[in-house]
């Protein structure tokens, strides 16, 4: 009875408490008399009712924000998904998924659909949450700026900087006194006009710079730290300016905008001298994750909303603030790192694609019908990069550069990205800017932002300098080299363990090589430096209990898969060890559910299933990622199933075909190298039928006797396959367990899945 008394009691409750509900509601009804009851029924019918009411649901300003915030974020995604897969960053692809869903692609060919999606009436909470988007984004932009390496390294970094500026920033003057009487709105004055065509001419976009610098390995150069000072740089005097300019413009004359410069002038005075060392105070206190409660982060998020209200107050753009409260917080790398965590998800991820489509609602580039207005657009194109690349270019060549050197900067210092969006939109908010200059400008940003890689890579081509992945100590060395990459230091520290036991005696012969790929998105030009090491420290420490020389390789990636099977490619790898990734979803009910659902909105099979690429590997029982990583590596691949793995004293090797005789040679430098007690399982009779591996079975038996032997049986003992340390086994004959559920799969020790 015991067991059932839960189960009555929820009964009874739900009973008991059923009919006073309904006796209240029977009772209530003779309240009404006397009153005068409004009948919501339209009187067409209980179906129509519904249908009306599912109308005004659908249409409510909240279900139409949220059906607008998914169709942006899902489009935003696989553009960005798109422009990765092209070497371009995921940036380009959201700025192109704005215009798409805007007036230039939907709204022409499907305007019925854009009026039902993006209302105008509707408009105006996507630009608010936008804009809360961009307030977090530049606080971020302004975190990431290390303001120790422009005092470190400012000499040619300033000059470079400040010339990238004045320079197209003339040009954008000069280009305004050509075009300012057909397109400059009415009323504007020439000056504003022709100050914030020179400002978004002069804007760098520190932060895809920062990635770029990072996905191309040129972070640890000399001509990389210098970029990027010259970026921060460039950032800090371009928004100054650009506060300086909104000043003149909302003023209306220079004399009158000295109030607003003046006001401006005593807040960043007060934000250095009173705010900064305020929070630097509670940095120090509070630097680590353990110890910064809520009231520590309401503190940080209450001066960036108030700076950023002070700015708005005083005439300079919410924007200005929010960059500054970046700027001036704890120069604590890992107190940063914190806060950047909290903030950039949500902003990058939902908020920011939100300003995207809003700039693309505002995009029309239908109204450059003529091909006057396409010479219009390709002479705003031309001075920008002439002024920018050009300009950065030949004044790095002035300060001592070489010309390889030089370009590069010139190519870097040209992208736009997201900051000329910002920028853009402020001239267009102030009506500084007419839609059709507006329209111009966007293409502009979008065409500079995506010739940053073809330039660098065709500078690559005529200074004969190739993408080197690895260093040339690895490409060079002739010894039996094996690759461990790993995500965490923990996996990393198995993987090193299990690389030892192949390689462990054979000391200047053999080369290990840890390798740590990281997202290029979850890492900061500022703490990439202490990002590595932490990365590493737990890896040498085991090496050096191990007494195995490792040599590290960190890089930041868009397409980690990708990068992996090209590291152990160019670099002829003997063997490659990774740990397998899994599903979130795997073995639940949900994954169930949602694996078709996965299917469709994963980029990836979604361009499988149109090339006819989607049965590669329909019955590989790996995640997407590993069956990337061998199909594109041409080394050995090591797949370790990690269950525990302590050691490889006691290994169990099973041989399905002929197909499998590889393995000996791996289960031999264990052996060699280990001291492992092997086991080689016949599992279908195929070594008594190959003369080639019982000779390599035998030869190995002369050597060291008592460390291999041979078992002809089709049925092992669970007491057995938990006895063992390690089961090494192909990765065909691991699909055909896995096929056939064998039930082995529930007693197997750790697991080395080997591809040939």
């Amino acid at each position: 009875m015991k067991k059932f008394r839960n189960s009555i009691f929820y009964i009874a409750v739900l009973a008991v408490f059923s009919v006073l509900i309904y006796l209240a509601l029977k009772n209530g009804k003779t309240l009404e008399a006397g009153r005068v009851i409004e009948d919501k029924t339209t009187g067409n019918g209980q179906w129509l009712d519904f249908i009306d009411s599912l109308h005004h649901n659908l249409t409510h300003p909240l279900a139409l924000l949220l059906v607008q915030i998914i169709t942006i974020i899902f489009v935003a995604r696989v553009f960005g998904w798109i422009c990765k897969k092209m070497g371009q960053p995921s940036v380009i692809g959201e700025m192109i998924a704005g215009i798409v869903l805007g007036p230039s692609l939907v709204g022409t060919y499907f305007p019925e659909y854009s009026g039902l999606l993006f209302p105008a009436a509707s408009l105006g909470n996507l630009q608010f949450l936008s804009q809360i988007g961009l307030i977090l984004f530049m606080y971020v932009v302004g975190m990431e700026l290390d303001l120790g390496v422009l005092k470190n390294k400012a000499k040619d970094a300033v000059i470079i900087s400040h010339a990238s500026i004045i320079i197209p920033f003339t040009l954008g003057l000069g280009l305004a006194y050509y075009i300012y009487e057909q397109f400059a709105p009415a009323g504007v004055a020439f000056s504003s006009f022709g100050l914030f065509m020179g400002i978004a001419m002069s804007i760098t976009a520190f932060p895809v710079l920062a990635r770029i610098v990072q996905e191309r390995g040129l972070h640890r150069t000399r001509i990389g730290a210098l970029v990027i000072t010259c970026a921060a740089a460039d950032d800090i005097t371009a928004w100054c300016i650009l506060a300086a300019v909104i000043a003149i413009v909302k003023a209306g004359s220079f004399v009158s905008s000295l109030y607003i410069i003046g006001l401006s002038v005593a807040y960043v005075f007060l934000m250095l001298w009173v705010v900064k060392p305020f929070l630097k105070r509670i940095g120090d206190l509070f630097s680590h994750k353990e110890t910064i409660t809520k009231p520590v982060v309401a503190i940080f998020f209450l001066t960036l909303l108030i700076s950023s209200y002070t700015t708005e107050i005083i005439g300079i753009h919410a924007l200005f603030g929010a960059f500054m409260a970046g700027a001036i917080m704890p120069e604590n790398m890992r107190f940063r790192s914190i806060f950047i965590e909290k903030v950039e998800d949500v902003s990058q991820v939902m908020l920011l694609p939100l300003f995207f489509v809003f700039t693309g609602l505002k995009t029309n580039i239908g109204l450059l019908d003529d091909p006057y207005m396409w010479k219009i657009c390709g002479l705003i194109i031309l001075v920008a990069v002439v002024g920018k690349f050009l300009g950065s270019a030949i004044t790095a060549k002035f300060v001592g550069q070489n010309w390889r050197d030089s370009l590069t900067i010139g190519a870097l210092m040209n992208t736009r990205g997201l900051m000329e969006l910002i920028v853009l939109n402020i001239g267009l908010e102030l009506k500084v800017l007419s839609t059709e200059i507006f329209s111009m400008m966007v293409i502009m940003a979008l065409a500079t932002t995506f010739m940053t890689g073809p330039a660098l890579d065709l500078i690559g081509y005529i200074f004969n300098r190739k993408k080197n992945y690895i260093p040339a100590e690895i490409r060079q060395a002739s010894q039996f080299k094996i690759l461990v990459s790993f995500d965490s230091p923990d996996g990393g520290k198995t993987l090193l363990r299990l690389a030892n036991a192949f390689v462990g005696k054979l000391k200047a012969n053999a080369m290990v090589t840890a390798m740590h790929i990281s997202p290029s998105s979850e890492i900061h030009t500022f703490n990439l430096q202490e990002y590595e090491d932490e990365s590493f420290r737990p890896i040498l420490a085991e090496a050096e209990n191990l007494g195995q020389n490792v040599t590290t390789l960190f890089k930041a990636s868009t397409d980690m898969d990708s990068d992996i099977a090209t590291v152990a490619n160019k670099g002829e790898f003997d063997l490659v060890l990774i740990d397998i990734g899994q599903s979130i979803f795997e073995g639940t009910l949900l994954g169930k559910i949602l694996g078709f659902t996965t299917r469709i909105i994963n980029p990836e099979s979604l361009l499988n299933t149109f090339t006819g690429k989607e049965k590669l590997f329909e019955n590989s029982p790996f995640d997407e990622r590993t069956q990337q990583i061998l199909s594109k590596t041409h080394s050995p691949v090591g797949i370790l199933v990690d269950k525990e793995f302590k050691g490889t004293d006691r290994v169990f090797l099973t041989v399905f075909d002929a197909d499998d005789a590889f393995l000996i040679d791996f289960a031999q430098k264990l052996i060699s190298n280990a001291g492992s007690q092997v086991t080689v399982l016949d599992a279908d009779g195929s070594i008594k039928n190959n003369p080639q591996i019982k000779e390599a079975i035998r030869s190995i038996e002369q050597t060291v006797p008592n460390h291999i032997q041979l078992l002809n049986q089709k049925i092992l003992e669970k007491e057995f396959l938990q006895s063992q340390d390690l089961m090494i086994i192909s990765v065909d004959s691991w699909k055909k367990l896995v096929e056939s559920r064998s039930t082995w799969l529930n007693n197997t020790p750790s697991l080395l899945i080997l591809k040939k």
